[in-house]
């Protein structure tokens, strides 16, 4: 069966569309076939994270109206053959355009494709287009960079999606600085825990190689055991029903 997460933050800046392409990668990694949707429309750039601006053509609206078929609209990564990428389209959609019913179609015709999981990476806030993308959702992440702001979008954002049903919302504690723990300008994961309510997915440390590779077109990777990558590793595990220790800092 297919597994939907939707992965949402309460404010932009958090790094939700960098754990997006990490977790995507790290899944394909272990073999599973990945459809990753970039959700925040008129402001889209996992293409360009992905490296794949010049395969998209269609966005998941062609496919939720039913204009496109799925697996024409989906573009295959070059490299990593097992994701593919829904893109948003490139102006914000009317208040009316996208609907629940046709989320559940895209969702199906996923499902029949064989896809193991679809990642949604949500626009951030509440965008128009988010109630129909957390309708489908089995699994939410929740990013949050654990300053005052970050987690204050956390709480709100993990409160809505519980109120609209999504069985399991977990806590990813992104970019994570210890230099800047232990001088008391952001606070920690238990603090972000505690905020938030919510059960930890995993904790990824502030790596400038996210930007690097990111600047290249090329999804992260790393075999430094404290690396974002790692990270996302052990994210992808927890994802595919391993038990997996949290990355030590």
């Amino acid at each position: 069966m297919t597994k939907t997460i939707i992965i949402a933050s309460g404010k932009g800046g958090t790094g939700k569309t960098s754990l997006a392409a990490g977790v995507s990668a790290a899944l394909a990694a272990r073999g599973r076939k990945v459809l990753v949707i970039d959700g925040d429309s008129g402001l889209r750039n996992l293409d360009i994270v992905l490296g794949m601006s010049d395969r998209v053509v269609f966005s998941f609206a062609d496919v939720a109206s039913g204009m496109i078929p799925l697996m024409e609209a989906a573009a295959r990564h070059p490299s990593l053959e097992q994701i593919f990428l829904l893109t948003a389209p490139a102006e914000p959609l009317a208040s009316d355009a996208l609907t629940e019913d046709g989320m559940r179609r895209l969702q199906q015709q996923a499902c029949d494709a064989g896809f193991d999981f679809i990642l949604i990476d949500g626009p951030a806030g509440l965008a128009e287009e988010f109630r129909a993308f957390a309708a489908i959702a089995q699994e939410a992440i929740v990013v949050t960079c654990g300053g005052g702001g970050s987690l204050r979008g956390a709480e709100r954002m993990a409160r809505v999606l519980e109120d609209d049903g999504v069985p399991q919302v977990r806590l990813v504690v992104n970019r994570i600085r210890r230099r800047l723990i232990h001088r008391g300008a952001i606070g920690t994961v238990d603090d972000a825990m505690d905020a938030t309510g919510l059960c930890l997915l995993g904790i990824v440390p502030e790596d400038e190689e996210v930007s690097v590779y990111a600047g290249l077109g090329m999804p992260v990777a790393s075999e430094r055991r404290r690396s974002a990558a790692t990270a996302y590793r052990n994210i992808a595990q927890r994802l595919d029903g391993e038990e997996t220790p949290l990355l030590r800092l």
